[in-house]
């Protein structure tokens, strides 16, 4: 079966000259996205190499060098420390990185959203509109849980949106958008919210051995009505039932910013003796999820499998620790898109799903201005990896 990156037509000259910018935050993915670029274009023979359009086609990286200095105030300045003229320029952003820090009047800072997209902005207004074309890649969408107005209240998202547009962003690339709608805030503008199932099957069925992949034998949850998107694909592409959970909250109080959950009502078929696969965009603190696997256990359900593209683990770990311990959980999935903590690598119940090549696909196929259409919808590759898991040829090594 030939390599996808050889699938592809990307036959067509690039847009530009093929540059990646990251802020400090991304630089683990970001290096682990640029390896990948350079041995398929160091391997990819074209007959239109030697040509002009294609000079610095093939280089050691395509990381450009660039820094967010801090003054002692706390104030920054962007800086881009080689030429970006002519350049595809692709910005990348992990704006959930609270490891990193700076000094705020001889105080150590951690870094929020803001300060992220802050930053970001800065390098965007270095580059000076000297760039051929900007695309962000910001995999969670900053403030995108603030996505729509429902009484005297920002519009946060739709702003910031608007914002990066008008200062000549012209594509946006996030992943598992919390209310992808919020595009509409830049209907001339190229948005994209990619989502991630192919990866959270594949990284289940590399790690978790005697799996019955059908509808006997599994089942697919959405914690709530928000995600029955996400657990209505995934329970056609694999042939599996599906449930949900509706939140009862209590809209007379607010604890923590938000209304508090009075209980989860479950609707859907039995659950009994039946894997489970429990799919939302993020988890946060982890009360939401961890509630809704105690309620699929007191039904007698299987093994519980949490997919969630963000973990943010806000209210720490020592809860999975105890819900894995119980039986409550039996692995939990995230991606490598925002940071990831030593501690919660090292979790028996954890596994880290790696969206480094997905990424260098999507720029690589990108700089060429060929579709990204295929990459966009992972059927195929889903059928193909449970046919090679169910005929015992998928190696967890792979």
């Amino acid at each position: 079966m030939p390599k996808r990156e050889e699938k592809r037509n990307l036959e067509s000259i690039p847009v530009g000259s093929l540059g990646i910018i990251t802020l400090d935050g991304c630089r683990n993915l970001a290096s682990k996205v640029d390896s990948y670029l350079v041995k398929w274009r160091s391997e990819r023979e074209s007959e239109h190499k030697g040509s002009l359009a294609f000079s610095g086609y093939q280089r050691d990286s395509y990381l450009l060098k660039a820094r967010v200095p801090r003054f002692g105030s706390g104030e920054g300045k962007g800086e881009i420390l080689e030429s970006v003229r002519g350049a595809d320029l692709y910005i990348l952003v992990d704006v959930l990185n609270y490891s990193e820090t700076y000094s705020l009047c001889g105080h150590v800072n951690h870094m929020s959203p803001d300060d992220h997209y802050q930053d970001l902005k800065r390098i965007i207004a270095a580059v000076g509109g000297k760039a051929r074309r900007i695309t962000v890649i910001m995999p969670f969408l900053y403030e995108s849980r603030q996505d729509r107005r429902t009484s005297r209240e920002s519009l946060d998202c739709a702003i910031a949106l608007q914002e990066l547009v008008h200062m000549g962003v012209d594509n946006i690339i996030t992943f598992d958008a919390h209310e992808p709608r919020v595009q509409n805030a830049i209907p001339l503008s190229g948005f994209e919210t990619v989502q991630t199932p192919y990866q959270f099957i594949k990284g289940l069925l590399k790690n978790v051995q005697g799996l019955k992949i059908d509808a006997d034998h599994m089942m697919v949850i959405s914690p709530d009505e928000g995600g029955m998107r996400r657990a209505i694909y995934i329970a056609n592409v694999l042939g599996l039932d599906m449930g949900m959970f509706y939140k009862r909250r209590d809209y007379r109080r607010i604890v923590n910013g938000r209304n508090p959950i009075i209980s989860h009502e479950f609707l859907g078929s039995d659950v009994a003796g039946k894997d489970m696969i429990i799919i939302d965009d993020m988890i946060s603190s982890g009360d939401s999820v961890l509630e809704v696997a105690s309620e699929l256990k007191k039904r007698n359900a299987g093994n519980i499998f949490v997919f969630a593209t963000f973990g943010l683990f806000t209210g720490g770990l020592s809860r999975f620790d105890e819900a894995y311990e119980k039986g409550l959980i039996s692995r939990v999935l995230t991606t490598n898109l925002i940071y990831q903590t030593p501690e919660l690598l090292e979790k028996e119940w954890y596994i880290s799903c790696d969206l480094s090549k997905y990424i260098a696909y999507i720029i690589d196929t990108l700089n060429h201005d060929s579709s990204i259409s295929d990459l966009l919808n992972p059927n195929e590759r889903i059928q193909s990896i449970v046919r090679r898991y169910n005929a015992g040829e998928l190696e967890s090594g792979e």
